[in-house]
């Protein structure tokens, strides 16, 4: 991250207040919002911060590296700063910086192209184009049934401890952009991930041959928290850039959310403002829709920025302010299921409450089949009827079922074990054709949500 120095600075030691990641410094009647200054420190360290409330000449600042170490005293602050900015350009590709955009690879200096505010700037609704291509991402359960578009904002709820950082990581390095077979340039964005899961990425990355389209963006969980909100800006910055002014179609993966927020809680606890649900800020839904409105395509432009944002839901709790709110901001939701992961289903995801609400719009004849809604309307309704007689079952025994609610039985189980747990990847013609494999055991007249000139199209032919 650059700061962007004005014609003129003003240094002040007026500090007069220090709460969590926040100083709060007095008379300064040249400070505006958004600035970033800098923080020296009494052995003459030098931090960076940005100012998040101006009131008169009362100032408050927002350290990223934390306020450990200052005092009232001798804290000298320097403004005259403008906005934040990062370097941007073809040169950042195969880099992995801290959640700052420091180098920490060992590379050689950044060559940075141009410089970009971080905040990014406000597309024009009228520039959008609707996204209507699908990514094939060789995962069935959402190639089939919540199929990704290009320039969709897709979560994934997931419980602590669940793959969804491997999910997430297979879907990176496999997805294809419909049509063309072409690769994603992946901008990744961790924040308060261990050293462990950064090495995994990297790893991952590498051992798939594709560092050299990724960007890796890493704010470590001993990093200080407060960089954690910079972080997913500095990377959708460098997104921006690399779809609307290179052309390239990215890839940006945002892990973990939870820990975003969680910092925003910080702040505004430390700021003594009125605490929302659970202690979040009641801005936390716009915070977020600031991040998650970024993804998208523009008219006349080649290339489109689509965002996996990884969720942890605290206790498994999907009503949890953090997915409910990101829910709703964002287009579906990819939930991972405990159940199914004890199960040994990889990936563990439960269809049935996930959900693409840009699914219609990338699927169907002439974009993946014409089979395509109508087979995924139709699995979904025997496997939601197969899970309601597994909890029946639970309570009267399978004994009491009849031979069609058996057969219902044993198609979730299958489904479970053929469909969705995939060692491989596959591609979209390989999911449709196994969807209609694990449906055989029902009759053509049974299979209601199909029409019978697709049954007769498509079913019979896979022999």
């Amino acid at each position: 991250m650059r700061r962007s120095t004005g014609l003129h600075t003003y240094e002040l030691r007026t500090v007069g207040y220090v709460s969590g990641p926040l100083l709060i410094v007095q008379r300064a009647e040249a400070a505006h919002m958004g600035e970033v200054v800098e923080v020296i420190t009494p052995d003459g360290e030098i931090r960076t911060g940005q100012i998040l409330e101006v009131d008169r000449d009362r100032a408050v600042i927002e350290v990223f590296a934390g306020t450990r170490g200052l005092d009232l005293a001798t804290t000298t602050v320097r403004l005259g700063g403008d906005e934040a900015q990062v370097g941007v350009g073809r040169d950042l590709l195969g880099r992995m910086l801290d959640g700052s955009g420091r180098p920490i690879d060992g590379g050689p200096t950044l060559m940075a192209e141009d410089f970009r505010s971080v905040n990014g700037l406000p597309i024009n609704p009228a520039v959008r184009s609707y996204p209507s291509e699908y990514i094939e991402t060789g995962v069935s359960a959402i190639d089939g049934l919540n199929t990704l578009v290009r320039g969709q904002k897709l979560p994934v709820f997931s419980g602590f401890g669940l793959p969804a950082a491997e999910l997430v990581a297979r879907i990176a390095t496999e997805a294809r952009v419909a049509g063309t077979g072409e690769d994603f340039v992946v901008v990744f964005a961790a924040m308060g991930i261990s050293n462990r899961e950064a090495s995994f990425f990297r790893r991952h990355f590498e051992d798939s041959g594709r560092l050299n389209r990724t960007v890796l963006f890493v704010n470590l969980a001993d990093d200080p928290t407060i960089e954690r909100l910079l972080t997913p800006r500095l990377a959708l910055t460098v997104a921006e850039h690399l779809a609307f002014e290179l052309g390239f179609h990215v890839l940006v993966i945002l892990i973990d959310v939870t820990s975003y927020c969680e910092v925003l809680r910080e702040v505004a606890t430390a700021r003594e403002e009125i605490p929302g649900r659970r202690g979040y800020p009641g801005y936390m839904y716009t915070d977020l829709a600031s991040l998650f409105e970024r993804a998208g395509r523009l008219r006349d432009h080649a290339g489109s920025v689509t965002q996996l944002i990884i969720v942890s839901m605290p206790d498994d709790d999907i009503t949890h302010p953090i997915p409910d709110l990101a829910g709703y901001i964002t287009e579906g939701q990819i939930v991972l299921s405990r159940e199914l992961h004890r199960a040994g289903i990889d990936p563990p995801i439960d269809v049935l409450p996930s959900l693409s609400r840009l699914m219609n719009a990338g699927i169907g004849e002439g974009k993946t089949r014409a089979d395509h809604r109508q087979l995924s309307d139709q699995v979904y309704a025997c496997y939601a009827q197969g899970r309601d007689l597994r909890r029946l079952v639970a309570i009267i025994g399978e004994a009491s079922l009849s031979e069609d609610d058996r057969r219902y039985l044993r198609f979730a189980e299958v489904f479970e074990r053929n469909f969705l747990h995939q060692e491989s990847s596959r591609s979209m013609d390989e999911t449709l054709d196994l969807a209609w494999r694990v449906l055989e055991p029902f009759a053509d007249a049974e299979l209601k949500r199909i029409a019978p000139d697709i049954i007769a199209q498509y079913r019979h032919r896979q022999g």
